[in-house]
């Protein structure tokens, strides 16, 4: 299987939604956004983001004791920048779905270790001030690789009640929203990652939105050591099928912060326990 076949779904040109509306033509100008760390400056709005966000703490439980390791290239951990660090815009792939909930935790019954997201969405249109208002909605597969709406996909058959692990939270007045999640599965031919867009001028309803335009749509990565331990660990070792690291991977170019590589601090002694996740979203509102 790879990313962009489905045998019941039909890939969507990621400049339009079903009904043709709603998102960019970007044919013309790709689009280039800020993906930074998980700390920006603030004084009267953000005007720097760093370029921290492959640096990554660690807190792992190995023989008797535990210890602690922050793994990251050298200039990713030590510098900063004083403008945007901005690169470009990655496909969505094929297994987007239109009318995401609007909620805080998109766990539901799936299996998995906690992932704790914390966002931060930045207007570079607007010297980097935060973006109020903005729905950030994040989709990704479950611990076998599976895609609700999609399952099946990966090998897998199972109920598939076409919401799990899906969703998003408008952000604040700092630009912040909150996603609760657990830790992404792996499928042939991609390396662990979330799916993410942006949204402006949505129409909230009880539970989802209507209207807005999508003015940014990327993807997540994570450290790959930490990775590799969860993919080993029940309940992400029942899912057999190959995976694809991060260097071989189609999408991720090896960039760290620019890639939308995850600041992670585990919550515990153990990958078990589940980790905090932040980054930096810059995104041009004009």
């Amino acid at each position: 299987m790879t990313e962009n076949t489905n045998p019941q779904h039909t890939h969507q040109d990621p400049t339009q939604d079903a009904a043709g509306k709603h998102r960019r033509d970007k044919s013309v100008r790709r689009r280039r956004v800020l993906i930074g760390g998980a700390s920006v400056a603030a004084a009267g709005g953000l005007a720097a983001a760093g370029l921290a966000a492959a640096t990554t703490t660690e807190s792992t439980a190995t023989g008797s004791g535990t210890t602690e390791s922050a793994s990251a290239s050298e200039s990713a951990s030590t510098s900063t920048s004083s403008v945007c660090v901005l690169n470009a815009e990655v496909t969505e792939g094929p297994y987007s779905l239109e009318g995401a909930l609007v909620r805080e935790d998109i766990r539901e019954e799936t299996e998995g270790f906690e992932v704790q997201y914390t966002f931060t969405v930045v207007d570079v249109a607007n010297d980097c001030a935060p973006l109020a208002n903005a729905l950030l909605e994040i989709w990704h597969c479950d611990h076998l690789g599976e895609y609700s709406g999609f399952v099946g996909g990966n090998g897998h058959n199972y109920e598939d009640n076409g919401t799990f692990l899906r969703g998003g939270q408008t952000t604040d007045e700092n630009g912040q929203c909150n996603i609760t999640s657990i830790w992404p599965g792996h499928y042939v031919s991609r390396a662990v990652h979330v799916h993410m867009r942006v949204h402006t001028d949505v129409t909230l309803t009880d539970d989802s939105y209507t209207g807005g335009e999508i003015i940014h749509t990327g993807q997540l990565f994570f450290d790959e050591a930490i990775n590799e331990e969860i993919q080993a660990t029940s309940p992400y070792s029942d899912n057999t099928t190959p995976e694809t690291t991060l260097s071989n991977d189609s999408i991720y170019d090896d960039g760290g912060a620019s890639s939308g590589l995850l600041t992670l601090t585990a919550l515990g002694s153990s990958v078990s326990d589940g980790y905090k996740a932040t980054i930096t979203v810059g995104v041009d509102s004009v």
